[in-house]
C-alpha cells in the first residue's frame, strides 16, 4: 500500500535488514541475555531497572511500550482486518462497516489466542509464519514477474503511466530526500528498540547460538521481502495497463493481485502466513503490554499485584479493545501507523538500551530523560501533526517530509548523551558488580 502511494521510495524501510539483525544481536541481545543470568530479568523495563537501579526509568519504560502497543497492535489489526475482507468478501454484505465488522472478528480471535497461549504461543506462530512465508514469498515474487511479462515490462509500463510515472522509480519518489533517510534511520536504528524482537532473547537456552542469528534473521527476511518488492511494483502495473481498476484504498493492493493473479493455492498460503505473522506479532505485544500494565508499572511504584497472571489476562483484552479502536480513528495507511509505533518504541527505548547497556558512564538521570524525550517528542508530534479536534488552532507540523519518529529518535539520543556528558561517571558510578561483569564480557 505504501509503494503503491509513494513509489519505491518505500523500500527503505526495508533496506535495513542487511544489517539490522546483526546489530541485534550484538549490541542488545547479547546482554538483554546474559543479564538474565545474573538478575530475574523477564521484561525490558526489568533489565532497565537492573541497569540503572532507577524505578523512575523502568516505570518510563512500561509506559513508552503500553504506547506503542497500543498504535503497533493497531496496524496488525487492520491488516487482519483486510485480510479477513479480502478472504470472506465482507464488503459486498456489510459495505461501510465491513472493516469494523472484520476487525472486530480478528480481535476476537487473537486476543482469545493470546489469553491461552501467552508468549509460548506466539513463538510457534512465528515458526509457522516464516515456514509458510519463506516459500510463499518465492511464489508471489514468480507470479509478480509473470503478471506484467518479466520486470522490465513492468518498469517501462510503471514509467510510461500518466498515474504513476518515473517519479515512482526514483529512489526518492518525488519526496523530500529527509523522507527517506528518516525511513532508513527509524527502521534501522529504531529496530534496537522494538520490545516484541528484544524479549526474544530471554527464550534463547544457549548465549553461545547468538552467533547464528545475524545469518539467519537476515537471510529470511530478505526473501520474505521479496513480496513486498513483487506486489509493491506489480500492482502499479496493473494498473497502469487498465488490467487492474486504480485502487481507492491503497492497503488493499496485495489482497487484490492475490485474489486476482495467484493460483487459489498460493493465495491461500499467503493469506494463511499473514495471518500466522499478525498472530505472533500480535500476541506477543499484548502479553508484553499486559506485562508493562500489571507488572512493569507497579513496580516502578514499588507495589506488586495480587493474583498477576488473572489481571494480566484481563489486560490483554483491554488492551487489543482500545488499539482497534485506536486504529479504525487513525484513518491512514497500515504502514504509517506502523511507522508511528515503531519509531515510538525506538525512540523511547533504543538508546537507553543500546548506550547503557554498552557504556558503563550512562547515568539514571540520562536514561529516565531520554525514554521521556523519545516518548513524548514522538506521541506529541504524531497528535499535532493530525489533530482535527480544535479546528480553530493552526495546525502544528514538521518542515515537509520530516518523519515525527526520527526527530524523537535523534533527540532522545542527543539528551542521553548530554545528560550523560553533564553528570556521568568515567568509572561507572555505583554500577552493580553482577551488571559491570555483564557489560564487560
Amino acid at each position: 500500500g505504501l509503494t503503491y502511494r509513494l513509489g519505491v521510495v518505500s523500500f527503505f524501510l526495508s533496506v535495513p535488514v542487511g544489517i539490522t539483525s546483526g546489530l541485534l544481536c550484538w549490541s542488545v541481545g547479547k546482554r538483554l541475555r546474559l543479564l538474565s543470568e545474573v538478575r530475574q530479568v523477564l521484561t525490558l523495563p526489568d533489565a532497565i531497572f537492573a541497569r540503572f537501579n532507577s524505578r523512575l526509568a523502568s516505570g518510563l519504560a512500561a509506559a513508552a511500550i503500553l504506547i506503542g502497543t497500543v498504535g503497533y497492535l493497531g496496524a496488525q489489526f487492520q491488516a487482519l482486518g483486510i485480510v479477513i475482507e479480502a478472504i470472506f468478501g465482507t464488503e459486498a454484505i456489510l459495505g461501510s462497516w465491513s472493516l469494523a465488522f472484520s476487525m472486530g472478528v480478528g480481535v476476537v480471535v487473537v486476543v482469545v489466542y493470546a489469553v491461552m497461549g501467552g508468549m509460548i504461543a506466539g513463538v510457534y506462530t512465528d515458526v509457522l509464519q516464516g515456514i509458510l512465508m519463506l516459500g510463499a514469498a518465492v511464489a508471489v515474487f514468480y507470479y509478480a514477474l509473470e503478471s506484467g511479462d518479466g520486470l522490465q515490462k513492468i518498469i517501462r509500463r510503471i514509467a510510461s503511466s500518466p498515474r504513476f510515472g518515473e517519479d515512482f522509480l526514483d529512489p526518492f519518489g518525488g519526496l523530500p530526500l529527509v523522507t527517506a533517510i528518516g525511513f532508513f534511520f527509524v527502521f534501522s536504528v529504531g529496530t534496537l528498540g522494538q520490545p516484541h524482537m528484544l524479549h526474544k532473547f530471554y527464550m534463547l537456552d544457549d548465549p553461545r547460538k547468538l552467533k547464528w542469528m545475524p545469518l539467519m534473521i537476515g537471510s529470511t527476511q530478505a526473501i520474505c521481502l521479496l513480496i513486498w518488492v513483487g506486489i509493491g511494483l506489480a500492482v502499479p502495473a496493473l494498473v497502469a495497463a487498465g488490467e487492474l481498476a486504480p485502487l481507492a484504498r491503497p492497503d488493499d493492493a496485495s489482497a487484490l493481485f492475490l485474489v486476482h493473479f495467484t493460483p487459489p493455492l498460493v493465495a491461500g498460503l499467503v493469506f494463511a502466513g499473514i495471518l500466522a505473522a499478525v498472530m505472533s506479532t500480535a500476541d506477543s505485544l499484548m502479553n508484553i503490554g499486559s506485562a508493562a500494565l500489571v507488572r512493569d508499572l507497579p513496580h516502578a511504584f514499588g507495589k506488586v499485584l495480587k493474583k498477576e497472571l488473572a489481571w494480566g489476562r484481563a489486560a490483554v483484552g483491554l488492551i487489543a479493545v482500545t488499539a482497534a479502536v485506536f486504529s479504525y480513528a487513525y484513518d491512514d495507511l497500515i504502514a504509517l501507523l506502523g511507522t508511528f509505533a515503531f519509531g515510538t518504541f525506538g525512540a523511547a527505548l533504543a538508546p537507553c538500551l543500546v548506550i547503557g547497556l554498552n557504556w558503563k558512564r550512562v547515568t539514571a538521570a540520562a536514561a529516565a530523560a531520554s525514554i521521556a524525550t523519545g516518548t513524548g517528542l514522538s506521541l506529541g508530534l504524531e497528535f499535532l501533526s493530525k489533530q482535527n479536534l480544535l479546528p480553530d488552532l493552526p495546525r502544528v507540523t514538521l518542515p515537509s517530509g520530516v518523519l515525527p519518529g526520527a526527530v524523537a529518535l535523534a533527540a532522545s539520543f542527543t539528551i542521553l548523551f548530554a545528560v550523560t556528558w553533564l553528570q556521568g561517571s568515567r568509572d561507572g558510578g555505583d554500577l552493580a558488580d553482577d551488571v559491570a561483569l555483564v557489560m564487560d564480557i
